[in-house]
């Protein structure tokens, strides 16, 4: 059955579904060859094909280029486009600095079910005083305002700022003392 079914339709490829194809003749002009082997037909049309023979689809692409026409600024917007799979993208920190100022990032839980806050101690307070919170700030808090504040202030955020750098390393200290603090109570 498979050498009939073959000889009446061609061959199987990967990409072909189960329903059978008829044959085609080649696209060719002057070609008599059953057409198996698709290629599109332009850089628009991608999913529209020429059916060719072997010999002539391996001529067709071998003198197809997908860039004909264009000039090198089409060129390399197609290619950058590609990087992305022509999603948008924005440089990191560009958005972000800008939503967090105007939702107000202070205060980014709604409350719910917070773990207490531990005991008071003078470190404590230097700590969430580095990351501008009061001194009754939950773990949540201060985890929130750490996210918040290492997003705004880091450097990749503000095109290599020594003073963001500084002051991230001042957020990391304190949310790591915080951080340790909170685990031991």
């Amino acid at each position: 059955m498979r050498s009939a079914d073959h000889a009446r339709h061609g061959p199987r490829r990967a990409h072909d579904s189960d329903d059978i194809v008829p044959i085609q003749a080649c696209a060719w002009p002057g070609c008599d060859c059953p057409g198996d082997y698709r290629a599109p037909k332009s850089r628009t049309a991608l999913r529209d094909f020429h059916w060719f023979c072997l010999e002539h689809v391996r001529r067709y692409n071998a003198a197809w280029n997908y860039f004909d026409g264009l000039d090198a600024d089409q060129i390399e917007a197609i290619r950058q486009g590609d990087a992305t799979w022509h999603r948008p993208t924005w440089p990191l920190g560009a958005r972000a600095s800008a939503t967090a100022a105007a939702d107000g990032f202070d205060d980014l839980l709604d409350g719910g079910d917070e773990p207490p806050s531990p005991p008071a101690s003078p470190e404590r307070e230097k700590a969430l005083a580095s990351l501008g919170l009061g001194k009754d700030a939950s773990p949540n808090e201060v985890k929130a305002r750490y996210k918040a504040l290492a997003k705004r202030h880091h450097p990749d955020a503000n095109g290599g700022c020594k003073r963001a750098e500084e002051r991230l390393k001042t957020i990391n200290e304190a949310y790591s003392y915080l951080r340790n603090s909170d685990a031991a109570h």
